[in-house]
């Protein structure tokens, strides 16, 4: 063996600067899209002066979302862009207040939306078990009073 040539040790150490490169390239496409994951039916919210609702903590609240044109949406199932029809919001209630009973369960309803369509909405959860049901609003605009 000449005497030039050295035997090598192994290197065992991770190069790690490929996988930064992945991670900020991952990190970039979620910030990119995760904007565009909100889902929602889009209303008109009437104003009131309300106090917030208190959240329960590890309980995502229900949300039965009425349209200008009378259409009902939940934010639970499979579409939950599309309507659906009221035996189907009563099964979705029914089955997450059954393994839940702490979800909170909110009416959001478009301001033209005649009372009745939002009475029935609040009788099919109801009859689905929801005890109590909230209101989904806006807030009030205020003004300074002149004086």
């Amino acid at each position: 063996m000449p005497a030039s040539v050295k035997k090598r040790k192994l290197m065992a150490e991770i190069n790690v600067v490929p996988y930064i490169d992945v991670m900020l390239v991952l990190l970039i496409i979620f910030m990119v899209t995760a904007p565009l994951l909100t889902q929602g039916i889009e209303v008109e919210l009437p104003k009131a002066n309300a106090e917030p609702i208190e959240s329960v903590p590890d309980h995502d609240p229900l949300v039965v979302s009425v349209d200008a044109e009378g259409n009902l949406y939940i934010n639970a199932g499979d579409d939950e862009d599309k309507p659906s029809s009221g035996k189907k919001i009563v099964t979705i209630v029914s089955v997450v207040l059954g393994e839940k009973p702490a979800t909170p369960v909110f009416v959001k309803a478009d301001r033209a939306v005649p009372y009745g369509n939002v009475v029935g909405a609040m009788v099919l959860l109801q009859q689905a078990g929801a005890n109590n049901i909230g209101f989904v609003t806006d807030p009030l605009d205020t003004y300074p009073v002149p004086e």
